[in-house]
């Protein structure tokens, strides 16, 4: 699965995690350094582009910035 955004284009990123020992008050001492990896929060969701409905993977801060929305699911009543 593509943990790519299709809107924005953001992807994993590179990070470390950092051990760190001792008490908070006074100086600690960094133990070691371990890769890790960010990822971005990607969610599959319905829409409608150009008029017809596709299905796309975007990140949430595309969707609360309001650059795409959900297509809404029509009820019949």
């Amino acid at each position: 699965m593509s943990k790519r955004c299709d809107v924005c284009g953001k992807e994993p990123s590179f990070g470390r995690q950092v051990s760190r020992l001792g008490v908070r008050a006074q100086k600690r001492r960094i133990k070691g350094r371990s890769a890790r990896m960010f990822y971005p929060n990607i969610q599959s969701i319905k829409t409608i582009v150009k008029g017809t409905p596709v299905r796309m993977k975007v990140c949430v801060s595309c969707l609360k910035k309001g650059k795409l929305t959900r297509r809404s699911s029509q009820v019949s009543a």
